[in-house]
């Protein structure tokens, strides 16, 4: 599934819109910043990863109506366009990362002219979906070493191909095992209140021909009890620098119940998921949603009272004590995480190969 890609013509981004999965595959050409803006807030293209890929592309494609401007007016009109974007999504760090990534093109590059400089953006761009698929198939590498065959896993929201380029991340090792003659069985959270684990990673992992059981997300704890799991794969939206990790709405939930029951629960993510900068996960700033998704969305009618409260957020923050491990394309952290997390941000400063 080729979720995210440039027209051919080099002036729209095209999306597989996840918001009609599973039952409609409908792809969407974007070339305004207000389409591309609401297509991450309402998660018509989502996953961290995915969104980064689609914002490099995004901001291409806006920067790409001004290359007959001069560099002043050029630069004002990206960090319009940049900063705007990356008010669709504060939590998640590709969004503002591969924004970032593509201002330094444009700064490194002031001197050229404007046209060179917009040529520079789209190979930035392309760098930025070609290194997420070399990424994928390193987490996915080293994440096969944690399980064996026969293995249960459980899975909570959506971390595929979906929300990457290719495998995914914390999706990636049992998509690669199973292409490697392994077989394990998924419980996949439906993830409520959108659903991405039942719209998304049951519709992915079938499609792949992986044994998948979709479960309701209060449904996580008797599984476990009854022994089907023996390893818990998540992604993650931001990791702090002491190992915290930011990821979709009832994570902490699970990670809590494995550590009860005693399974390991490994996160699954890109470097580019890490934030040095942020301490803890006390200061990740924590979206917070429409309160219509809980009482309306995916219902004929509302499934609420009109007048009553709801309370939306979009991401929890699991505390790094719970975490086995931290699955990155530079090998796997494990505690303390304020040292492991440094070590591989260093290998990718160096600009180390990754498996």
């Amino acid at each position: 599934m080729e979720n995210v890609r440039l027209s051919e013509d080099g002036t729209k981004v095209v999306i597989l819109d996840q918001t009609q999965l599973p039952g409609t595959e409908v792809y969407l050409d974007l070339e305004n910043a207000e389409d591309m803006y609401e297509a991450i807030r309402r998660l018509q293209v989502r996953g961290a990863p995915a969104i980064g890929i689609f914002a490099g592309y995004a901001i291409y494609c806006l920067a790409r109506k001004h290359s007959d401007c001069d560099y002043q007016t050029f630069y004002r009109k990206f960090m319009e366009y940049k900063e705007y974007l990356n008010s669709s999504r504060p939590t998640a760090v590709n969004l503002s990362w591969a924004l970032k990534r593509m201002q330094k093109v444009v700064e490194e590059q002031k001197n050229r002219p404007v046209e060179e400089i917009v040529c520079f953006l789209k190979e930035e761009s392309m760098a930025i979906q070609e290194e997420d698929i070399q990424m994928c198939r390193a987490i996915s590498e080293y994440g096969l070493r944690l399980v064996k065959d026969g293995d249960g896993i459980l899975t909570h929201c959506n971390a595929g191909p979906l929300a990457t380029s290719r495998y995914g991340t914390a999706l990636g090792p049992i998509l690669l095992g199973t292409e490697r003659g392994m077989q394990f069985h998924v419980y996949a959270d439906e993830t409520r209140p959108l659903l991405q684990g039942a719209r998304l990673t049951s519709y992915e992992l079938q499609k792949a021909g992986v044994d998948v059981t979709l479960i309701c997300d209060n449904m996580a704890s008797m599984v476990m009890k009854n022994g089907w799991v023996q390893a818990c794969f998540v992604g993650c939206d931001r990791v702090a620098a002491n190992g915290d990790v930011a990821n979709k709405i009832g994570t902490s939930g699970v990670a809590i119940l494995a550590n009860y029951y005693g399974i390991p629960f490994y996160v699954l993510g890109p470097t580019s998921t890490i934030d040095l900068s942020c301490r803890t996960g006390e200061e990740i700033q924590i979206e917070l949603r429409d309160p219509e998704e809980i009482k309306k969305m995916f219902y004929e009618r509302p499934m609420a009272p009109e007048e009553v409260r709801c309370y939306n957020p979009s991401f929890d923050v699991t505390d790094h004590s719970l975490i086995a491990g931290i699955v990155t394309e530079y090998g796997i952290c494990r505690a303390p995480y304020e040292k492991s997390l440094k070590d591989v941000m260093e290998k990718r400063a160096k600009g180390e190969r990754c498996v």
